[in-house]
């Protein structure tokens, strides 16, 4: 009764499961200690056809319907018939373990294996193994089961292949990639507004070492390889311990910027800062900042993307150098000459005084010598504005060789001097060009009370042709003298 008990029991298991006989392979067992094997699995690795052997010792005495209709087989006859399609390659390898633990007096074993049905669909399974009672010694009768995790490890290597997607998207990204702990900072954050604080920014404004406090507390927990060429990192070691390298100077403000928009519950967001390189170089960075799904609640994970903008910015910046400057003199155009009398007359700031200046003999230069010497003599004096001429002051290209000196605040004694120390430079860079020398004419004004700065300018311009008149004058009558007009 017990035995027709445990057969329903065998054939009714929703597992496949197999009776079979390991007494052969126990025969060889003795062969291998006889022979002084002690070191089964180093064994049966030096030689795979050990491993065959013991495969093929062992019988199959019986298995259940679900065995039958796992591996598709028809009956046991026609299973056992194909036993060499349905254990082979990689199943041959597991092997060895189930037949070591038997060789080390063990009496139960389980492995992952990778099995195959007659018509040769690839089965994953989880194998057990116990030795039935009263068959330890002989290994006569063991009992194994095959149940069927194809889905759950198809699951996993879908999932281990995602995972290395992902990593190969982050590690090979062109982009900067950092992964960060912010859950510091929402803890910090959150206990502000546990204190009632509502006006976050005029917090910080109060007190900045808050701001450095929530700096401080960024964890980094990953950064991918272009964050290391990025920013001239040997590696992430030589990134991590010198952070403060990178982020210095004036990142403090954006970083407020960056608590703000947490504050108020911006998750994701971006702005552009200045980092640095550990080479000292600056480095302009669109920053993009986003917590990771699911992290919503702690910050945890966040990821930031740094794209380098360096480039777009000079670009930016030379445009708008072009935009504001002459390129051949290197000294600002006419455009900007004209915005900055627009600034001058809408400030109250007086007085201001204005200097203009026209090259004597360059459309004879030009005419004589061709248009690359005429150059030549605009950039040379171009140099003599540029050293004598600073901030606030404005030396600038108004025409082809006519040029003007902006002074807010200047008296005429001021511009007087700025026009000495012109004339003085001129001088200096005549005695290096003695063969092609620089001559100018200029006229000196300064405002007066309620006079507007396009009537300085008018003055100081009228008396620059005075001051040519009598230069080509003076040529006529040989004398060669400069001669300069001055008004106050």
């Amino acid at each position: 009764m017990t035995a027709a008990f445990d057969s329903d029991i065998f054939n009714l298991a929703p597992i496949a499961m197999w009776i079979e006989d390991f007494s052969g392979v126990k025969a060889l067992f003795d062969n291998w200690r006889a022979e002084g094997v002690t070191d089964i699995r180093a064994f049966l690795r030096e030689d795979r056809d050990r491993v065959i052997a013991c495969s093929k010792r062992i019988h199959v005495l019986s298995v259940n319907s679900k065995t039958l209709e796992l591996f598709e087989a028809e009956s046991l006859q026609h299973l056992t018939a194909n036993l060499t399609a349905v254990f082979r390659d990689d199943m041959l390898d597991t092997h060895i373990n189930e037949v070591a633990a038997l060789f080390d007096g063990e009496l139960t074993f389980s492995s992952t294996t990778v099995n195959y049905t007659i018509t040769g669909r690839r089965l994953d399974i989880q194998l057990r193994g116990a030795v039935l009672p009263g068959y330890g010694k002989t290994l006569g009768r063991v009992l194994l089961t095959t149940e069927d995790i194809s889905d759950r490890e198809d699951a996993r290597r879908a999932e281990a292949e995602q995972r290395r997607q992902a990593e190969g998207v982050f590690e090979h990204s062109p982009v900067s990639l950092w992964i960060e702990d912010f859950s510091r900072i929402r803890t910090l954050i959150e206990d502000i507004r546990d204190r009632g604080i509502t006006d976050f920014r005029t917090f910080m404004d109060v007190h900045p070492e808050f701001v450095r406090q929530c700096m401080s507390e960024i964890r980094v927990i990953d950064v991918n390889q272009a964050t290391l060429d990025l920013f001239c990192a040997k590696d992430r070691s030589d990134l991590l311990q010198r952070l403060g390298e990178i982020f210095r100077d004036d990142m403090e403000k954006p970083f407020r910027e960056q608590l703000m928009e947490l504050w108020i519950g911006n998750l994701f967001h971006h702005r552009e800062v200045v980092n640095y390189a550990l080479d000292g170089s600056v480095r302009h960075i669109l920053l993009h900042f986003s917590v990771f799904p699911g992290h919503e609640h702690d910050w945890s994970r966040v990821q930031v993307a740094l794209a380098d903008i360096t480039a777009r910015k000079k670009a930016e910046a030379y445009v708008e150098y072009l935009g504001k400057h002459d390129v051949l003199t290197k000294l600002y155009n006419r455009a900007f000459y004209a915005d900055e009398m627009n600034r001058l007359e809408r400030k109250s700031l007086r007085p201001v005084s204005a200097v203009v200046i026209d090259l004597n003999g360059l459309k004879v230069a030009k005419d004589q010598l061709g248009h690359d010497a005429g150059d030549g003599l605009l950039r040379r004096f171009g140099e003599i504005l540029n050293g004598a001429v600073s901030a606030p002051n404005h030396a600038c290209r108004i025409g082809g060789d006519e040029f003007a000196v902006l002074l807010p605040g200047a008296d005429a004694k001021a511009a007087y001097a700025m026009m000495d120390t012109i004339t003085e430079l001129l001088r200096i860079n005549n005695q290096f060009y003695s063969t092609a020398p620089l001559s100018m004419s200029y006229g000196v004004a300064t405002s007066e009370a309620g006079e507007t700065i396009e009537s300085v300018v008018r003055r100081a311009d009228a008396l620059m042709y005075e001051g040519k008149k009598a230069h080509y004058a003076s040529i006529n009558l040989g004398i060669g003298a400069r001669t300069t007009a001055r008004a106050r």
